[in-house]
């Protein structure tokens, strides 16, 4: 009672207001950081088999998150997406993916190293249209004069 009294005859008021104000510095940081973090991983979410690509001045090909990426680097090993398929193996691993909610097959995005010879591209081509896959995009880099 007494505190109440003194506090009252100094006219002040002995409590702080509240702040109004939110500080923004620790949300500011947190979200740099997580800024970094997407920008260092943001190139290692594409395909990562590496593949010197042939040119080409065809179109850009939409990227859709259904599709499946069919690499053949330069040795002449199948990857589907990022995983190599063993030798032999590629008509089961096929015959594994899984079809749309629709009943469609996904599409198919093909990458083929230069350096592999037209018989093996076409080799995986042809189990890709023998195990149901007709949508077939073939991935070039761009090019600027005409061949």
């Amino acid at each position: 009672m007494a505190m109440g009294l003194a506090s009252s005859r100094s006219g002040r008021r002995s409590r702080r207001a509240p702040m109004a104000e939110i500080n923004v510095t620790p949300f500011v940081d947190v979200m740099l950081v997580l800024l970094i973090i997407f920008m260092v991983t943001a190139p290692l979410l594409a395909v990562g088999v590496p593949i010197e690509l042939p040119d080409s001045r065809a179109n850009p090909v939409e990227q859709t998150p259904e599709q499946i990426t069919i690499s053949v680097d330069g040795d002449g090993v199948i990857y589907i997406d990022n995983e190599a398929v063993a030798v032999g193996a590629f008509p089961e691993a096929l015959a594994a993916i899984e079809r749309r909610a629709t009943g469609q097959l996904p599409i198919i995005v093909f990458r083929g190293d230069r350096a592999v010879e037209y018989g093996r591209t076409m080799a995986v081509l042809g189990e890709l249209n023998r195990a149901g896959f007709t949508n077939i995009s073939l991935v070039t880099s761009g090019s600027v004069s005409p061949p």
